[in-house]
């Protein structure tokens, strides 16, 4: 491995390991486009979930009072159960037709919240509804690793506090990204040429995590509830210009 790939692979976990510790989430936004100059699809994806699963649980036990079973569960148990779901739903989904659907709407759905000053409270549908919206993002993260965000998308509609939101988000995220990596460890994804981008990203990951929390204690709940935004934004744009 040359210098430069080396130097690109730790740039890229350090930048992931700091939007997770900040937002509890987004590890892939930032890594993916980052290690892909180095490294194969499948090798960066590999890598992405593992440095997900690591920097989610080193910042986990800093909110683990948070973290309310009542509250999480009911989006857990049935986002693992749609994971399947989703991978069976990519033989009978057009790959453009759902990049274009999924970008416009966080897009669009971002702006409003930007732009809408006032504090939504959607009380409507209980546990029940938390249930559809965790099957539906377990759905959707396994058709196209988009697991947090229609949970992210629910938790800010709910009108919950900056630690609930990020509790429930954060804890989803972990199980199903944790199921992920288990995927493909079985499946032989975690092979020898993983080694040496494994040994300079953990570090990275672990000290970008530590400094994103650090800067998370210090957001407001307006600031944290904008970088949600700016984060389910840029993730529709990626959408949108993965369509060329």
């Amino acid at each position: 491995m040359t210098a430069p790939d080396a130097l690109t692979i730790t740039f890229g976990a350090l930048a992931g390991g700091f939007v997770s510790g900040l937002a509890g989430f987004g590890t892939a936004l930032t890594t993916v486009g980052i290690w892909l100059h180095v490294l194969d699809p499948v090798a960066a994806a590999t890598l992405t979930l593992i440095c997900s699963v690591v920097g989610q649980v080193q910042t986990l036990p800093s909110i683990w009072r948070e973290v309310e079973p009542g509250r999480v569960l009911p989006f857990i148990v049935p986002g693992l159960l749609g994971v399947p779901f989703g991978v069976w739903a990519l033989n009978y989904t057009d790959p453009w037709a759902f990049k274009l659907g999924a970008g416009v709407f966080l897009i669009a759905f971002s702006i409003f919240m930007l732009g809408w000053r006032g504090q939504p409270s959607v009380a409507w549908g209980g546990r029940s509804a938390d249930a559809v919206i965790g099957l539906l993002g377990g759905v959707l993260g396994g058709m196209a690793g988009l697991s947090g965000a229609l949970p992210t998308v629910w938790a800010t509609l709910r009108g919950w506090s900056k630690t609930q939101k990020r509790s429930v988000f954060q804890a989803f995220n972990l199980s199903v990204l944790a199921v992920a990596l288990l995927v493909h460890v079985l499946t032989g994804r975690m092979t020898e040429a993983l080694i040496a981008p494994l040994v300079l990203a953990l570090p990275g990951t672990l000290i970008g995590a530590w400094c994103g929390f650090a800067a998370y204690r210090r957001l407001s709940e307006r600031n944290f509830g904008d970088l949600v935004m700016g984060l389910l934004m840029f993730s529709g744009v990626t959408l949108l210009f993965s369509l060329r």
